[in-house]
């Protein structure tokens, strides 16, 4: 049986592969990083296959997962071509955030690429990622590549121009820093740290997660939490009034910016 080779073992493959192991996966996992220090150290905690270069690695894919930061695929995937290996794996994933298929279609030839944007709340099974595919990738492969993450949580198929804007939206940093910066104000207004965390994380985590489980709309929930003249109206306007939307806004921006910034490289 072929391999699922991930290139670079990073977070995001750490994490990929702690919820492939907790689904079950059933495929060999092979991983190659420059630095033999990290594969060795997911080999210990996930039991991988490390593959001694790049050619090895790439000579058992089925599917080649490209888990480097931005900067690095250009040259990653030079390397690539040097070995000869494009014509071999069926599946091309790249991980890499703002690095449009474009690109990878020039830089690799004749591959055929899917960029996936996955979550890293995926070790735990329940993540998100966001697939689109190159022009040509057969309807077969499309639903391999879905199937496999989809072993790692939901899956959303959408256009490429909303990759940037999706992948500024879904980071789960959002949720830890709406954690602490609520914890944090709420030990000011007098809790201890362990109270002012409890709090914070039952707001954020279990009020989202009774939207999700009740099927009610998120306006009717809004409305039933915030009664008017209530403390829940009253700090939900004291934000509003402070800026929130703004401030939301503008870091969705600046993230979306740092895509583009990536795109050009």
């Amino acid at each position: 049986m072929r391999a699922t080779v991930f290139l670079g073992a990073g977070r995001i493959t750490t994490a990929l592969v702690a919820g492939l192991r907790l689904a079950e996966y059933q495929r060999p996992i092979v991983v190659y990083d420059r630095d033999p220090k990290k594969s060795r150290a997911l080999q210990r905690r996930s039991q991988v296959e490390v593959a001694r270069d790049l050619k090895s690695a790439l000579r058992q894919a089925e599917m080649v997962v490209i888990a480097v930061r931005p900067a690095s695929v250009a040259a990653l995937l030079g390397e690539i071509a040097t070995c000869g290996a494009s014509r071999h794996p069926r599946f091309w994933v790249s991980l890499a955030a703002g690095v449009p298929l474009g690109k990878l279609r020039v830089r690799l030839q004749p591959a055929r690429w899917v960029r996936a944007m996955p979550s890293p709340v995926c070790r735990i099974g329940r993540g998100l990622t966001a697939l689109c595919f190159d022009r040509g990738v057969h309807k077969k492969h499309r639903s391999s590549v879905r199937c496999f993450f989809e072993q790692v949580g939901t899956v959303l198929e959408i256009p490429e121009r909303q990759f940037d804007a999706f992948t500024a939206t879904y980071s789960s940093s959002h949720g830890y820093h709406a954690l602490a910066t609520l914890a944090e104000a709420a030990q000011r207004a007098g809790l201890n740290r362990s109270t002012a965390l409890a709090a914070a994380a039952h707001a954020l985590a279990d009020g989202i997660l009774y939207w999700r489980e009740s099927g009610q709309s998120l306006a009717n929930l809004l409305h039933e939490a915030a009664t008017p003249g209530g403390i829940a109206a009253a700090t939900m306007l004291g934000m509003e009034k402070s800026g929130y939307a703004r401030v939301v806004a503008n870091g969705l921006k600046a993230g979306i910016a740092q895509a583009r910034r990536n795109a050009k490289r």
